[in-house]
């Protein structure tokens, strides 16, 4: 791998003087219930507090604003399991530009509509997220438009980084850990290329869905492993098709990978709802859901998570115990 990263700090904080100020300086603190009950001093970054309830904002407004200045073509699409088809049509809608998104079938009846809501031409195909993406890239090829890929453009994680930026800096002292929760990466690269500035000695580790592995086998045998299924219900993490330049990305931030089970993520989202009054989504839960199940390994550590997505049904929510 070259030296040359493609993602800077530099870029970061420029992002932050262009990005729409609803989704930046997110609410932070020290969680002192879920602290007791999990024996370490938790914080937690709060990315729900938004028009589109999650994190993606930040990547996808930078993105359409850079495309403007440069004068690109206003023609956009791209897939996603809601929340980035949220962000981009969010940010298209802001800027005056066309997005198409490309869903699965199975996507989340309420994360279609908002997307729709929000400006954005929505096209259900495919049983998952990877299905549904590839069709996305064909089909903008066919037509000349662009074909935005969360992740692989870098720009989604360079304003994903912006939520490490303010994290370190509104922090009395350095926390030990970092846990973030893994998609397709662009919200893991771009905190942990904040933090790796700001912070050198805290550690960086990854948690996924342990029914949609791809990305942590991934980094654990340093080649790309694709999967056969996506078997989670945090949606906003089943991958099962890793972006290699993601991959190529989290060479060197990365100090370790954790899989939880989706059986422990509900019960986190119980116990957020019960002792922080947190509604989330399953991949906004995962981060904390990671702590509890490795109790011994963060016991008396400073540790940060992000809450990074709040979009769930009422009945998914009741489905799931949380309220």
């Amino acid at each position: 791998m070259s030296d040359q990263r493609r993602l800077t700090i530099d870029r970061i904080e420029q992002a932050t003087s262009v990005i729409d100020p609803v989704f930046l300086n997110s609410p932070q603190f020290e969680c002192d219930a879920l602290s007791a009950e999990l024996g370490c001093h938790l914080t937690l970054k709060i990315e729900t507090m938004n028009p589109i309830r999650c994190f993606k904002g930040r990547g996808a407004d930078w993105l359409v604003a850079e495309a403007a200045r440069r004068g690109e073509r206003r023609v956009m699409f791209c897939a996603s399991a809601g929340n980035f088809g949220q962000a981009m049509a969010y940010a298209g809608t802001r800027h005056g530009c066309s997005v198409t998104v490309y869903a699965a079938e199975t996507a989340s009846p309420l994360k279609v509509r908002r997307m729709r809501a929000l400006g954005a031409n929505v096209q259900l195909f495919g049983a998952d997220f990877d299905a549904a993406k590839t069709e996305a890239r064909r089909v903008a090829e066919a037509l000349g438009a662009r074909f935005v890929e969360d992740s692989r453009d870098v720009e989604t994680a360079e304003g994903a980084g912006t939520i490490g930026l303010e994290l370190v800096r509104a922090l009395d002292e350095p926390v030990d850990d970092v846990i973030v929760p893994l998609g397709n990466g662009a919200m893991l690269n771009g905190i942990a290329t904040a933090i790796r500035a700001l912070s050198p000695d805290t550690r960086i580790i990854a948690v996924q869905a342990s029914g949609a592995p791809a990305m942590t086998e991934t980094l654990r045998t340093g080649r790309i492993v694709k999967t056969r299924t996506a078997d989670t219900i945090a949606d906003g993490i089943a991958v099962r098709v890793p972006v290699p330049e993601a991959v190529s990305d989290m060479t060197g931030l990365v100090d370790d990978a954790l899989l939880v089970d989706d059986a422990a993520t509900t019960a986190v989202m119980r116990r957020l709802f019960a002792s922080a009054g947190l509604v989330t989504e399953p991949a906004g839960a995962i981060g904390v859901a990671a702590i509890a199940e490795n109790r011994a390994r963060f016991e008396g550590r400073r540790v940060a998570t992000v809450i990074c997505g709040a979009n769930a049904t009422p009945e998914q929510l009741s489905g799931w115990g949380v309220v």
